[in-house]
Formats: structure tokens, C-alpha cells, sequence
């Protein structure tokens, strides 16, 4: 039996296979067929603003011949891209079989149904007769570049947003909730200053608020020109109308974007790869999260609860692997990997027009496909792990050579008041810590040893690895850019 015959068709990619119920979402803004559900969005929104004009043009149409579309027209033409499902898409491939050419099929899709617009109108209209204004002085390119962005947009703030927010909030709950909590740093994977696990979390709060900060700023781009940018084609049937403005008005106001005035046939997509330049830097921060995770799982600061019924290992029935945060790393990888190369291949085109940008921008849903998976994995990731504070306390009980940077800098204060005894602070501090094991007892009686003031003193013997944190509990507030 050939797999490649059994029918359904079996997914080739694990987006749409085994991952599919967590990244079903995206179909829904960047899935072939959505890309042509929003063409035909943008191609009967066009129809409508020519047939209907707008405030800056007194509310006239725009094309010469053509009457005002009532209410009831334009929601028969809006209904087109509402009511395209399976039949539709169908039809839609039929019409490209022929075609060979998608934007092509999809006029070609809207004919069909001004074909039967005054049987289910249930009366004569001027729509049976404006086939013509279908896509009038408009180059594919003019449709997808709008369409492109709108599906993006769509996905970013439906669907890719909401998951990126749901990590950053459980990340600044968490970062609340242990901001004083003491924790053992490790600085090169060695004994360091004591943090607290709160404020570990709200680094990562902050970092990644920045971040969602400039998504949610992102200007989409979009232009309605013609074949080079210039409405040539526009001028030459209407040279009395003002398409600068029509162009604006419609890619504002009835699209939703930003107008980008100057274009070749194609829109830029310098936007496009600010975009996805901001979200792989997105995936390496929360990958960052991963390996941290992973690293204090490893280390025994983080457990992990159980899943009743899974398996960690196949022969060390004892095991419970990280492997949320290892498949959120992978994940975010691959998802790095397709959006680098999107951002750097779609701010090129020769001269006025090729033909790369179109093969590329097929992958956005696979790009951002691999993004919310790994968001997924490292939100479960995170629900599923929580402090291990005998071993915190432990760590850090056993370190109280972490104490030599509060003492040595205190003996750089008091020897520049003038106290003597303070000189060469650091190489005295370090001839006693370094590379030793050093005890409570320890530190106290080289505090002893020395002639602090009696305040200094009894603030630096009051001292322990777990109270040395800080400012870091108050840092918490700090977390939201």
C-alpha cells in the first residue's frame, strides 16, 4: 500500500499532522484557501468603492457608467469571500486548473457569482452586467500584497499574539508570586551573587515585553498602483479621477493598513520582514527560557509534575523528561529558521517585479506555525513545574563564599572613610574564599578579624546567602516595559 494514495491525504509536515489540533487556529488567517477567501475580499471591496465613490470624492462612483451598488448589492458581494468553504474551494481549483493562475481564478470565482446574483436577489441588477469592474486596473500583485497583509495581520493578532501574552502573564504571575524567594546564581556555571527566582522570571518578563511591545506596533503595508507603481493603467481609462487619493482611501479605510505611496509592481514587504525579524528575536528569548528552564529542572530548583499514565522513559520507569521545553526549543528553532529567510529573501526583487516573494510568503503559515506550537509546549512547560525550595535552601547553605563581594566591597567603603586595616580588600577576601569551603563560622570570624565600624559589621554578620539578594524582590515591579 503507498501512502501517498490513501485517502484523506496524509499530512506530509507535523504542523498539519501531529500537531494539527494546536495549530488548527492559523488555517483559519494563512492557509491557502484563507489567502483566497481575503482576495476576494479585497477585489469586492474594490468593486464597491468604485461603484460607490467615498467622503473625498462626494460619495460619487469612481467609474464612469457605473450607478451607486444599493445595500443589498454590496451584502450580495460581501457574501462571496463569508460563504467560501469546501464547494468553493472547489470551484476556485477548478477555475486554476484552467487558469493556471490563482488571483486570475478567483475573478474568475466572483463571475460565477454575479452570473446568479439576480436569481438569489430575486430581482433585476446592474451586478449581472459588471464583470468588468472586476479587478479593474488592478495588477495580481495589487490584490496579494493587500490580502498578504490583512492574513497576517489576522493571524498576529488572533491567534500568534494571544499565545505569546498567555506565557508573559503566567511568567509575571509566577515572578509575583517568588519574587522573594532566594535563589543560588550561577555566573559560567560557578557560584554567584543570590537572586531571587521572582526576579530570574521577571528578566524574561521584561525582555520579551519589549518585544510583544513592538509587534503590537507593527505598520502592515499595503499599495493598490498597478503593474509598476505608477496607475498608468488608471490615468489611461479615468485621467480625470484623483487615484492617489482613491488609493489611499481604500487601503486606510476600507483595508485596514498602512498606505505605502511608492512601489514597484510589488509592495516592498520591508514591513513584512521588520515583522518577522521582531518575532524570530521573539523565539530566541523564549528559547533562552527553554534552556534556563531545562538547566534548573536539570539542577533540581525546578520539579516537575507528573502526567498520570505518560512515560518518561522507555527502560528508567523513574524518569520524567523536560521534554515540553525540549520540543519548545526545537520548535522555536525551525520557526527561526523560516523566518530569517523570509526577512531577508522579501526586501529583494529585480528591478520592478520576480516572482521569489510569492513561493516565500507560501511559508508565513509554517513560519508562524512552528512559533505557536513551541508557544504551546513552553506555556504546559511552565504549568507543570514548580519550586523546589529544599534545594534552593540547600545550594545555598553550602555556598557562603558567595559573601566575599558584600564584604570585600564594604572594606572598599570603610578603608576610602579612612579606616585602616581595609587595604588590598579584594586579595584578602579572595586568599580566604577562593577555592575553599567556607562555613558560616568562617565568615563571621574574618568579619571579626577586621575593624569595621560596629553597624557595618553587625550588618555584614547579619548577612547569609539567603537574605544577600538585594534589591531583586523590589526589581520585580520593574518587569513591564
Amino acid at each position: 500500500m503507498n501512502l501517498s494514495e490513501i485517502s484523506p491525504a496524509i499530512a506530509l509536515t507535523p504542523l498539519d499532522g501531529r500537531y494539527h489540533a494546536q495549530t488548527a487556529a492559523l488555517v483559519e488567517y494563512l492557509s491557502e484557501p484563507a489567502l483566497n477567501r481575503e482576495r476576494m475580499r479585497v477585489e469586492v471591496e474594490w468593486m464597491i468603492l468604485l461603484a460607490n465613490g467615498f467622503a473625498g470624492n462626494d460619495w460619487k462612483p469612481i467609474v464612469t457608467g457605473v450607478k451607486p451598488l444599493t445595500e443589498q448589492e454590496q451584502a450580495f458581494l460581501r457574501s462571496i469571500p463569508e460563504e467560501f468553504g469546501a464547494q468553493g474551494i472547489a470551484r476556485h481549483a477548478a477555475h486554476e486548473a484552467v487558469t493556471h493562475h490563482d488571483v486570475k481564478a478567483v475573478e474568475y470565482y466572483i463571475d460565477d457569482y454575479l452570473d446568479s446574483a439576480e436569481q438569489v436577489l430575486g430581482a433585476p441588477t446592474q451586478l449581472t452586467d459588471l464583470k468588468t469592474l472586476v479587478h479593474f486596473a488592478c495588477t495580481s500583485e495589487d490584490i496579494n500584497n493587500l490580502s498578504i497583509a490583512r492574513c497576517v495581520k489576522n493571524a498576529i493578532e488572533h491567534v500568534w499574539l494571544p499565545g505569546a501574552d498567555a506565557i508573559v502573564d503566567l511568567l509575571a504571575q509566577r515572578a509575583e508570586e517568588f519574587k522573594d524567594m532566594p535563589l543560588l546564581s550561577l555566573t559560567h556555571g560557578q557560584p554567584a551573587t543570590p537572586t531571587t527566582l521572582g526576579k530570574e522570571l521577571a528578566v524574561y518578563v521584561y525582555r520579551l515585553g519589549r518585544q510583544l511591545k513592538h509587534v503590537r506596533e507593527q505598520e502592515y503595508l499595503g499599495k493598490i498602483n498597478g503593474a509598476t507603481g505608477t496607475f498608468g493603467a488608471h490615468l489611461a481609462a479615468l485621467p480625470n479621477v484623483d487615484w492617489v487619493a482613491v488609493s489611499r482611501e481604500f487601503v486606510e479605510n476600507r483595508m485596514g493598513l498602512t498606505w505605502n505611496p511608492l512601489t514597484t509592481q510589488i509592495e516592498s514587504h520591508d514591513w513584512q520582514a521588520e515583522l518577522f525579524d521582531t518575532i524570530s528575536h521573539t523565539n530566541r528569548i523564549m528559547h533562552n527560557l527553554c534552556v534556563d528552564t531545562w538547566m534548573y529542572i536539570s539542577r533540581g530548583v525546578f520539579a516537575q509534575v507528573p502526567v498520570k499514565g505518560a512515560t518518561g522513559s522507555s527502560t528508567m520507569p523513574h524518569k520524567v523528561n523536560p521534554i515540553r521545553f525540549e520540543n519548545a526549543e526545537a520548535n522555536f528553532e525551525i520557526s527561526c529558521s523560516l523566518l530569517d529567510t523570509l526577512a531577508a529573501t522579501l526586501v529583494e526583487s529585480r528591478w520592478q517585479r520576480d516572482l521569489t516573494d510569492s513561493t516565500t510568503q507560501r511559508n508565513i503559515g509554517s513560519a508562524l506555525g512552528y512559533s505557536v506550537l513551541a508557544h504551546n509546549n513552553l506555556l504546559g512547560g511552565l504549568k507543570s513545574v514548580h519550586p523546589n525550595t529544599q534545594v534552593m535552601d540547600r545550594e545555598l547553605d553550602e555556598n557562603w563564599e558567595v559573601l566575599g563581594e558584600p564584604i570585600q566591597t564594604a572594606m572598599r567603603a570603610q578603608e576610602l572613610a579612612g579606616r585602616s586595616g581595609m587595604e588590598r580588600p579584594y586579595e584578602k577576601v579572595k586568599e580566604l574564599m577562593r577555592g575553599h569551603s567556607i562555613s558560616q563560622a568562617d565568615v563571621e570570624s574574618f568579619i571579626d578579624s577586621l575593624d569595621f565600624d560596629d553597624e557595618t559589621a553587625a550588618r555584614l554578620k547579619a548577612l547569609t546567602p539567603a537574605t544577600y539578594v538585594g534589591l531583586a524582590s523590589m526589581l520585580v515591579g520593574y518587569d513591564r516595559p
